[in-house]
């Protein structure tokens, strides 16, 4: 019985953990954790020894730093400008836990040295990008900014707005934090958290950029008078930022000069402009993903969803909204096609976390799509959660677009894992009169009730077809049932696995007052989901006759893995819970097999590639007949 459930659930891990030391790519060249360390490299020795400043080493860091400033104001070149990050870098490492202060105006003395050596017009002769130098100059900008960062945030400086004054030995500067591309307000920074501090080790593929700047964790903070999508962030929700400072305006006459600090997202800016040069930012998408994901409670919420339903319908995550329903881990953004997944049988959003941080790779689809997902009780027949997300769909409507002038909304893509395929299905079916039927044999309007029962009644058994909903993805979805669910498993899974406690009470109460109007086998005396995925539920039947609306497209994704021995002679192909004719969608586009068992097949890399293709292909199909006013900007030829 356990085994049956482990092969419905989703993949899930732990995500971060923490280092011990930074990472840091300097350590090893400047002995930054050597018992003789810090020391300068030696080429920065080198031309101490030539201009005789080498035995200034042992005195105060700001006569030597003055001194070699002079010596590069008198003649420029790109080892001294090097040199002079380099020393600050180290004065700062020495001295940041007893005079933090100083040590900031060192850490940005590094960084404005190092960004001078990269790009300052003067050092263009002497400069030379094959030099192992202009990597150590970026590793400089880099370390020096992420420290000087740390100290800013420890003394809450740094918070977008802000502006903090640093002393160099080339003056002063006044560096103003500002915003830069995104949709992320000043109001939405709680804290950062650095990158290096942690090791991403519950995600299997790992996506950076590698460039000038300090990639960060953003932690979000409620506030009031944020937007109103916000009621569908996840609390503590975290994201990518990456910070980088520039100098702004020229030379400074009176010793004060300007810089910003550029806080960037780099779902949306992969580079930035400095003078006539593109530069590429330093970036992590993952690691704030993991970051995140190690500190919700998602993979316990699959268990009380699945053993304990009732409790997870009341959980709120404030004092608004429950914990079901629907989820964004990103901003909502007009203009940008959601593609919603959809979760199975004792999971939770979680299991997407692979997939989604595969696709969020991609320019191309980050830049046309956003990601929502979608969390209900799985102990519930699939058909009560289909109505529950219907109705969830309408009320973010109406919150987000409520006058329906947002394109991009109806156009959305739904992706669907096992009993999420069929909740998914559903959302693109016309009831008429025939789901109904199933249940009883009276019209409803006779049936013995109260008005909110029949409501609720009405919701899950008559709907018609989204018109939001383009194409729906199923993977290793029980079209046509799972031997998996038979007498045996829905024994013993009936003692693990109840409705909520207000449908069931519903249940009883409707087959008290209408005994002889109700089907002995009706949908309303199905007990639990495992009951409602048998191979004879007369609803299977009906949703694959069920004709599809004609502006929805259907893909479908199925598992395979080698029999056990004892199975190869009936010759059935299965993932492990469903078999391959089940899990084909009757109406779908030939079906992808993939390699993988049941629990897995939505996180393989052969599912992922599907999925991603099935994107492009929507795209491509809005670009073919475009829809007014939705922009669809042309596809990138860049390798993905």
């Amino acid at each position: 019985m356990l085994a049956l459930l482990l092969a419905l659930s989703g993949c899930a891990s732990n995500f971060v953990t923490l280092r011990s030391v930074p990472g840091n790519p300097l350590g090893d060249e400047l002995q930054l954790t050597s018992w003789g360390g810090p020391q300068p490299s030696p080429r920065t020795m080198q031309l101490l020894r030539l201009y005789n400043l080498n035995n200034e080493l042992q005195g105060e860091p700001r006569t030597l730093l003055e001194n070699l400033q002079h010596v590069a104001d008198r003649d420029p070149s790109a080892d001294k400008v090097y040199a002079l990050a380099e020393l600050d870098y180290l004065s700062a490492k020495k001295i940041e836990k007893r005079d933090p202060p100083q040590a900031l105006d060192l850490y940005g003395a590094a960084v404005l040295h190092a960004y001078a050596y990269l790009f300052d017009d003067r050092l263009a002769q002497s400069r030379n990008c094959y030099d192992p130098h202009f990597r150590g100059a970026c590793d400089l900008y880099n370390n020096a900014l992420e420290s000087a960062m740390r100290l800013g945030c420890t003394r809450g400086e740094l918070r977008p707005g802000m502006t903090k004054t640093i002393h160099t030995a080339a003056g002063s500067w006044d560096i103003t934090c500002v915003l830069r591309g995104g949709v992320w307000r000043p109001d939405d920074f709680d804290h950062y958290e650095f990158v290096s501090d942690y090791e991403m080790n519950g995600l299997k593929n790992h996506y950076q950029s590698h460039g000038l700047g300090v990639p960060l964790i953003a932690v979000r903070r409620s506030y009031k008078g944020e937007p109103k999508a916000a009621r569908y962030y996840p609390p503590g929700l975290s994201f990518p930022v990456t910070a980088f400072l520039r100098p702004v305006g020229g030379p400074s006459t009176n010793g004060r000069n300007q810089g910003l600090l550029e806080i960037c997202d780099p779902l949306e800016i992969s580079d930035t402009r400095v003078g006539n040069l593109q530069v590429p930012l330093e970036s992590d998408l993952t690691t704030p993903l993991a970051y995140f994901l190690s500190k919700v409670p998602l993979e316990s919420v699959a268990t009380i969803g699945l053993l304990q339903p009732e409790r997870l319908l009341e959980m709120r995550p404030d004092q608004h909204s429950t914990i079901t329903g629907l989820y964004m881990v990103q901003p909502y953004e007009p203009g940008k096609i959601p593609v919603l997944l959809v979760h199975g049988l004792w999971s939770s959003p979680m299991t997407w976390m692979e997939m989604f941080n595969d696709l969020r790779s991609s320019p191309d689809i980050r830049r046309h799509y956003q990601f929502w997902f979608y969390l209900y009780p799985t102990a519930q027949p699939f058909w009560i959660s289909a109505a529950q997300m219907r109705r969830d769909l309408a009320e973010m409507r109406q919150v987000v677009d409520p006058e329906h002038r947002e394109p991009a909304l109806d156009q959305m893509v739904v992706v669907g894992h096992s009993m999420g395929g069929l909740i998914s299905r559903l959302q693109t079916l016309d009831s008429g009169q025939e789901y109904w039927k199933l249940a009883s044999r009276i019209p409803l309007e006779q049936l013995k009730t109260d008005a909110k029962v029949r409501a609720q009644l009405a919701d899950t058994f008559y709907f018609r077809p989204n018109p939001s909903i383009r194409r729906v993805v199923t993977i290793a979805t029980p079209h046509q049932g799972t031997t998996f669910s038979n007498e045996t498993t829905q024994y013993l899974l009936g003692k693990l696995i109840h409705l909520p406690a207000t449908i069931a009470n519903t249940q009883q109460q409707l087959f008290r007052d209408n005994a002889d109007m109700l089907f002995p086998k009706s949908l309303l005396k199905i007990e639990n989901s495992i009951d409602s995925l048998t191979p004879d539920s007369p609803i299977l039947p009906l949703m694959a006759a069920s004709p599809r609306p004609p502006w929805v497209k259907y893909n479908n994704i199925v598992g395979e893995i080698a029999p056990a021995w004892w199975l190869k002679p009936l010759g059935e192909h299965t993932d492990g819970v469903v078999s391959l004719e089940s899990a084909r969608s009757p109406d779908a586009e030939p079906a992808v097999i993939v390699p993988s068992a049941h629990m897995t097949v939505h996180c393989h890399p052969a599912a992922v590639l599907e999925v991603r293709r099935i994107l492009h292909e929507h795209l491509d199909e809005l670009r073919g007949h475009p829809v007014v006013g939705l922009r669809i900007s042309p596809r990138s030829t860049t390798l993905q």
